[in-house]
């Protein structure tokens, strides 16, 4: 008679359970830790790729620059930097602040109208950085500051050095006010924390800011 064919043991069977369990929380911890790793490089190259995005757009913004003559071609208080840059259409006034650990951008129209960029600007140092057509460039950021260079050097923006009061303009006595006027920098250095790392970067202004 044909011997009876010997199958596993109940403890058999619970010590490959055993194992086979094991083995699976190995795998699901390699393969947790790849799929942590890819979501951390993904989120790396977002972030490049977003503040790659944010400095070009400030380098357009600088080398578009257009003196008026009517209100400041670029100026900085120490929270923002507005400047007039050539758009299609006529002027714009754009505006980079650094509001509650937020970089932000804000553009407005183009217009070819001396009292309404007048307005425009004077309205633009209330900003509370919630007005319509406020972006978002990046969070995190913190001691913001810009530098001009003329005369051959560097100096903090925030210095009243070449200013001038800005030529009347052409424009009905009733319009906006005139507005101190600055001889435009020849570039512009950004120092600015993102993250907990300091960015530096110079821009060169267009050929001749107009």
């Amino acid at each position: 008679m044909p011997k009876a064919q010997r199958g596993f043991t109940l403890v058999e069977v619970l010590v490959a359970l055993v194992i086979m369990a094991i083995l699976a929380g190995f795998a699901w911890q390699g393969l947790d830790a790849v799929l942590r790793a890819r979501q951390a490089s993904r989120e790396v190259v977002d972030r490049a790729t977003r503040l790659a995005t944010v400095l070009m757009q400030w380098e357009q913004d600088l080398q578009a620059v257009h003196d008026t003559i009517v209100v400041p071609p670029i100026g900085f208080d120490g929270q923002s930097l507005r400047l007039t840059r050539r758009v299609d259409g006529g002027v714009a006034l754009v505006v980079w602040a650094v509001r509650g650990g937020v970089w932000q951008r804000w553009a407005g129209p183009a217009t070819q109208r001396v009292a309404v960029l007048q307005q425009a600007w004077l309205a633009s140092q209330q900003f509370m950085g919630n007005e319509p057509g406020q972006l978002t460039v990046a969070e995190g950021a913190s001691e913001w500051q810009i530098y001009f260079h003329r005369g051959n050097e560097w100096s903090n923006a925030q210095s009243t050095g070449n200013v001038a009061a800005a030529p009347a303009a052409p424009a009905p006595a009733s319009s906006a006010p005139r507005v101190v006027n600055s001889d435009l920098p020849v570039a512009v250095r950004l120092v600015v924390t993102l993250g907990g790392k300091k960015l530096t970067r110079d821009i060169a202004l267009g050929p001749t800011g107009s």
